[in-house]
């Protein structure tokens, strides 16, 4: 029995099968590569659904960590601590906001947004009480918990976990006008993904954003971006939303605000809405910890350079431009996304996402499938063009047969 065998079948026999991992098992990583219990390296085409948008072992952020593990990892908020205001500070100047309530995963930040547009909705708006409702968008994906998967369109997201959260109502994706319809006196917040990532990197129709930050402005709801994935560089942008010029009224944000290196996540809004909370309200042992926030200001600084913006835009660019020529090749239906980031659409005669998944593993590439017969592109924004160009040439070598 292999060294990847071994390891499997122990993790196999003691761990919960909430995933089914592709058979590799990673021991190192640098960068945008990664290398196995067997000395065999990949090139990582996932970054960890934008996690990683820094590369693994960034040494910026990795001696940002190393700095503040010498000195305190966990106060707790019960106290103090010296980074913590710096945090807060800098996040909500990135995103031209006041203030920001730290979180550790992108689900418990998207909680947060739900408990706090309800709460904005009762003591600010002036909704009846247990009257708040959310209009969030069919195909999303916005976390695990029970309230989130409660408005979940995805069966195996959903299905067994009931009874469900009420105070939700879906509308189709991309579409305004159904959208609008749904609003009404107990609205308060519109909860979108500017870019749906866990549905095949759904991009929106032009103007659709745009027209949300109206119609929710025009009604006093809050207009909440879910920047999870594709925030903080990913698109070419900062932020996604950045590509219709909107500004919500809250930025969910995860992944890559901890670099891959320790799980931070925040919800960033203005002072009138984050300032409904009150002392016990809400809380987290581990939010806005000094670990995180050191390695969270790090990013944060790397970030101001527009460095990792700019390699997005234009290796993006690239990237869409040799996965459009596969779409003219019939193998691939259809190509969508920003920047560094693309679903792509595999023709099931040439195998499922999955299949074509284990192929481009066999090649030394990592991706990830969703839905079926699609395959997600999000490689670090630290990749260089010939990397992402061997990694395209191995997807057209597979899709070739």
């Amino acid at each position: 029995m292999t060294s990847t065998e071994r390891a499997i079948a122990a993790a196999e026999a003691h761990s919960a099968h909430n995933y089914h991992p592709l058979p590799v098992v990673v021991a190192t990583a640098e960068g945008a590569w990664m290398t196995d219990v067997e000395g065999n390296r990949y090139l990582d085409m996932l970054a960890g659904y934008s996690a990683l948008n820094f590369g693994h072992g960034n040494r910026r952020l990795i001696d940002a960590a190393k700095a503040q593990l010498e000195r305190v990892t966990l106060t707790s908020r019960a106290f103090h601590h010296d980074r913590f205001a710096d945090f807060c500070t800098q996040l909500a100047e990135l995103c031209g906001m006041e203030m920001v309530l730290p979180m550790n995963t992108g689900a418990e930040a998207v909680e947060t947004a739900v408990k706090t547009a309800r709460k904005w909705g009762y003591r600010v708006k002036g909704v009846p009480d247990g009257k708040a409702k959310i209009v969030v968008a069919d195909n999303n994906f916005h976390g695990r918990t029970t309230t989130v998967v409660s408005f979940s369109t995805d069966p195996e997201a959903r299905a067994d976990f009931g009874p469900y959260t009420p105070g939700f109502e879906i509308v189709p994706y991309g579409d305004l006008a159904a959208l609008e319809a749904a609003l009404d006196e107990h609205t308060v917040a519109v909860l979108l993904e500017p870019i749906q990532g866990e549905a095949g990197v759904l991009v929106p129709p032009p103007g659709y954003l745009a027209g949300v930050r109206e119609a929710t402005r025009a009604r006093n709801i809050l207009f909440i971006a879910d920047e999870i994935q594709a925030g903080l560089g990913r698109t070419g942008r900062t932020f996604a939303c950045e590509h219709e010029d909107v500004v919500p009224d809250m930025y969910v944000l995860g992944k890559a605000l901890g670099g891959g290196v320790v799980p931070v996540s925040a919800v960033v809004s203005t002072r009138e809405v984050l300032g409904v909370y009150r002392p016990g309200e809400h809380g987290s042992t581990f939010g806005g910890n000094p670990l995180a926030c050191a390695v969270a200001l790090e990013v944060i600084a790397m970030l101001r350079t527009g460095e990792y913006q700019r390699r997005a835009a234009e290796l993006g660019d690239h990237l869409h431009r040799e996965l459009n020529l596969l779409a003219g090749g019939g193998a691939v239906r259809a190509v969508r996304g920003r920047g560094l980031w693309a679903g792509v659409d595999i023709d099931p005669a040439h195998g499922t996402g999955r299949e074509v998944s284990r192929r481009l593993m066999d090649r030394r590439v990592l991706v990830k499938d969703t839905h079926g017969s699609t395959i997600r592109i999000a490689p670090p924004l630290v990749i260089t063009k010939e990397d992402l160009d061997w990694g395209l040439e191995q997807l057209r070598q597979v899709l070739a047969g």
